[in-house]
């Protein structure tokens, strides 16, 4: 490592930043020797001083520090595939920066920055060696914003609340356009991505590379330092006997800390939160399919986790050329392994794959669905994964996860790994935000953590926000990550009066990014759609090659391009109860037609074909939307 002349360290600020220069980081020691930073953008403060440090059982590294080197700017750069996601193939570059330290004891604290050309990352390392475990207590990482400041932000719900004491599983509501330091109202903070206007700039904040011995995090108002702080789990969110915070072994490298900055296009095409991610383990991927997949739990719920809706399920898939069919919980004693392999069977003959359902807890919940308890520790799984292989099962749904405590997070990638092996793809549910693991395992096809379509069927309240709620998303939680959101009701949710047309319904395959889009209508609602719809959703993707923000605002709306081999698919929903007109810019599309969908007077579809062109007026509906293909 190249470092700065020796009377740097001796500086009272040090200065880093992207290629390009548009953003900029100040780092230094404060009065009371802790570590700042404070970011800026185009030359204008978006994060005021900051602070930063850890607080281990063993060792304060967060005042009485002194700056022992700063380095250099150092290229960094990545290329790489995904299988699923906004975009197929990735570039990253920054200059990293590395600060070391040590406290009054003479202990070691690395922080390291990238800049990119997006956005900044940060994450701290403990470059001594020690066998001794050593244990986290608390983060001091704060988010300094303007009190001008407008957020978007999702509570994180009370542990151990909710049916069956399935809290927290990033489920709530978000709250829009709020002052930033506004309490969160159930008390407990806020989740990831955090989404926040501040001059005229946006920023999205979130965490990567969140491996075996660390937590998942959460933001908190500190109101003593004006600041959103990183914070820890609650006491209940560990894996029974388990560990809550942060614990390892030195060498130590926390989890990087992200802050995508820039319009909202940066926002919502930035992939910071893979760029991030570990790399990719060492794995046969042969296997990885995306695609749509038909499931009946949804609309139809518990009873119909039936051999014979199960037949039904894949026939449907087969006609709408899906590659999945979905069977939900207590398929185990409903149906049973052995009828199950003959489901698996039936549907390898319609070109259709089957995934089932499991319940991921042990002890730290009531919930009664199964099977259950199977996939607690390495030996349940291996046995389990290899029924699941001798019956031709494709991949797994695993629910009701218990939180983000470290050992939490190490069942997670504990599951993953034994996964890998057995070459079953794998969805999250009642789950924790992914926060980059898609990268890291390439199986992981998609993950809940979202109040998502089944909560729409369950209360009115659910489906009165769900306008402004969808709208909110590509912004936010599905950022970075993919998100089993389970969408599209084009026909009709029993006990429930729908807010959305259904053009805004149909628009949601191709405006949510998830490896595998489950799809919530029926076969009964499909049959009542117009052969060109049908053909529509028979030709959607579950991956693309690249990704264009053309128009929105958080919970208003938003109009998105995507592209997949030769053809793009442009989608738009509208958020609020009133008509837009909007006008936009298709001019980067080279084909010469293509077709609309749009919503008609009747609560039907309408088609029409039309030319792409750089000044296009699109109308959408009040709580509307649309879908083009070329």
């Amino acid at each position: 490592m190249v470092m700065l002349c020796s009377c740097s360290a001796e500086k009272k600020e040090h200065f880093f930043e992207n290629p390009s220069k548009s953003i900029s980081v100040e780092f230094k020691l404060n009065a009371e020797k802790a570590a700042s930073y404070k970011v800026l953008y185009q030359n204008k403060t978006v994060i005021d001083s900051s602070l930063l440090g850890i607080i281990r059982e063993d060792a304060s590294f967060y005042n009485n520090l002194e700056i022992i080197s700063v380095s250099s700017p150092k290229p960094v750069t990545d290329h790489y595939t995904m299988l699923q996601g906004k975009r197929k193939n990735r570039s990253y570059s920054a200059n990293e920066y590395k600060a070391q330290l040590k406290n009054d004891l003479g202990n070691r604290i690395d922080i390291i920055f990238q800049i990119s050309e997006n956005g900044v990352a940060f994450r701290y390392h403990f470059p001594e060696n020690s066998s001794e475990i050593k244990k986290i207590v608390e983060e001091k990482t704060t988010y300094n914003f303007s009190t001008q400041t407008k957020s978007w932000l999702q509570p994180m719900s009370k542990a151990k609340t909710g049916w069956s004491e399935t809290n927290p599983s990033y489920e709530e509501n978000y709250l829009m356009e709020i002052p930033v330091n506004t309490p969160s109202p159930i008390g407990e903070g806020w989740v990831y991505p955090a989404l926040f206007n501040t001059a005229d700039t946006w920023l999205l904040v979130s965490e990567a590379a969140l491996g075996k011995t660390y937590c998942g995090t959460r933001l908190k108002y500190n109101t003593k330092a004006h600041a959103l702080q990183v914070t820890f789990p609650q006491t209940e969110e560990i894996f029974p006997n388990g560990a809550l915070n942060p614990e390892s072994k030195l060498p130590w490298f926390t989890p990087w800390r992200i802050i995508a900055i820039g319009d909202l296009k940066t926002i919502t095409e930035s992939t910071l939160g893979t760029d991030l991610a570990e790399k990719a383990i060492d794995m046969d991927t042969s296997f990885i399919e995306t695609g749509l997949s038909s499931w009946s739990w949804v609309l139809l719920k518990d009873d119909f986790t039936t051999f014979e809706t199960s037949m039904k399920f894949i026939d449907y898939a087969s006609d709408m050329k899906w590659p999945f069919c979905l069977i939900d919980a207590d398929w185990d004693t409903k149906i049973g392994f052995e009828k199950m392999k003959n489901l698996v069977d039936y549907a390898a003959t319609k070109n259709v794959k089957i995934n089932v359902w499991y319940n991921s807890s042990g002890s730290w919940n009531s919930t009664p669905y199964h099977p259950k308890g199977k996939l607690l520790t390495h030996e349940d799984r291996v046995s389990e994964f290899k029924k699941l292989n001798d019956i031709g099962v494709s991949g797994v749904k695993i629910d009701f996860f218990g939180g983000d405590g470290q050992s939490m997070i190490a069942y997670y990638h504990d599951i993953l790994k034994d996964a890998a092996a057995h070459k079953l793809m794998v969805n999250f549910h009642g789950a924790t935000l992914p926060r980059g693991w898609q990268r890291t395992y390439p199986h992981l096809v998609t993950v809940e953590a979202i109040k998502g379509e089944e909560f729409i069927t369950f209360v009115q309240e659910n489906a009165d926000l769900q306008p402004s709620h969808c709208a909110m998303l590509p912004f936010a939680r599905n950022a970075f990550d993919p998100m089993d959101f389970t969408p599209m009701v084009l026909d009709s949710i029993p006990n429930i009066t729908r807010k959305t047309t259904p053009a805004f319904e149909l628009a949601l395959p191709t405006l949510f990014l998830s490896g595998i889009q489950h799809i919530a209508e029926i076969p009964e609602g499909m049959e009542k759609q117009p052969q060109f719809v049908r053909d529509y959703i028979k030709a959607i993707p579950a991956n693309w090659d690249e990704s264009k923000f053309i128009a929105g605002y958080p919970g208003k709306y938003v109009i998105m391009a995507r592209k997949k081999g030769d053809s793009w698919f442009i989608t738009g929903i509208n958020g609020e109860n009133t008509v837009k007109k909007i006008s936009i810019d298709l001019s980067f599309i080279t084909k010469e037609k293509g077709f609309i969908i749009t919503d008609n007077d009747n609560n039907g579809f309408s088609q029409t074909t039309l030319e792409p062109s750089a000044n296009m007026s699109i109308n959408m509906q009040a709580h509307g939307g649309f879908v083009m293909k070329f």
